[in-house]
């Protein structure tokens, strides 16, 4: 599995996103599209995107009964993006519901990955918002076991969890990382970051960077610069 930086393209418009898009000539980066802007422009923005030779992780983070996971999930399939997502939290039943509901008539799915603990929660807030006791980690990893064990094909986690991840999943088992950002960078509302040669280091597969990319004065630079960081 190649590794690959996702770039969170959190925008509250067509028109912005495709000024953003456009300044990558040379390369077609992979793409997270996330509630802002499916929100707001529909599933139309996901075909126009896809038609544009992009890649894209749409980041809904469906969480309902298992039945309307499943029928929702048989809507997305049908835009042909490459990773969706889900909460781990809606349980196994819910996870094995999305898997029947995004699996398409010839066998073929989108990859599906399963949000185990926000990057914006720390312990702290687990306990006193969630009413969870145990460490973060041992959550983290439940979640994760609970996500393979239901056929989803990895998860959403800090870098700072990536490799225990894959020490308890399998390396085939693939960890999408948000919370990264430069050395030199503000780490913003996140709580749980790394760097991506840290990223890199641990074992993360993929990284979702947003601010950093879409924030920057010369976006396609420090993008090259996370390709360079990450993955060459």
């Amino acid at each position: 599995m190649g590794k690959d930086v996702i770039i969170a393209c959190d925008f509250d418009s067509a028109e912005k996103v495709f000024t953003f898009l456009d300044k990558f000539t040379g390369r077609k980066p992979f793409v997270k599209i996330g509630m802002e802007l499916y929100y707001a422009e529909g599933p139309s923005i996901v075909k126009e995107i896809k038609k544009r030779g992009h890649k894209i992780f749409l980041d809904l983070k469906l969480h309902d009964i298992p039945n309307t996971v499943k029928k929702s999930m048989a809507v997305l399939s049908r835009l042909d993006v490459d990773m969706t997502n889900l909460h781990a939290a809606g349980t196994g039943r819910m996870m094995e519901a999305a898997i029947e509901g995004l699996t398409r008539e010839d066998g073929t799915r989108p990859m599906l990955i399963a949000v185990t603990q926000l990057t914006s929660t720390d312990e702290e807030t687990m306990k006193k918002d969630l009413l969870i006791d145990a460490p973060i980690a041992d959550v983290v990893m439940h979640y994760a076991e609970n996500a393979k064990n239901s056929g989803l094909d990895g998860v959403v986690c800090s870098p700072l969890e990536a490799g225990k991840v894959h020490e308890r999943c399998g390396e085939g088992f693939v960890t999408v990382t948000p919370g990264v950002r430069f050395a030199d960078g503000d780490i913003g509302d996140q709580k749980r970051v790394m760097t991506p040669a840290e990223a890199k280091k641990i074992g993360s597969d993929y990284i979702v960077v947003g601010r950093p990319i879409t924030a920057a004065e010369d976006p396609v630079a420090a993008y090259e610069r996370c390709v360079a960081e990450f993955v060459d």
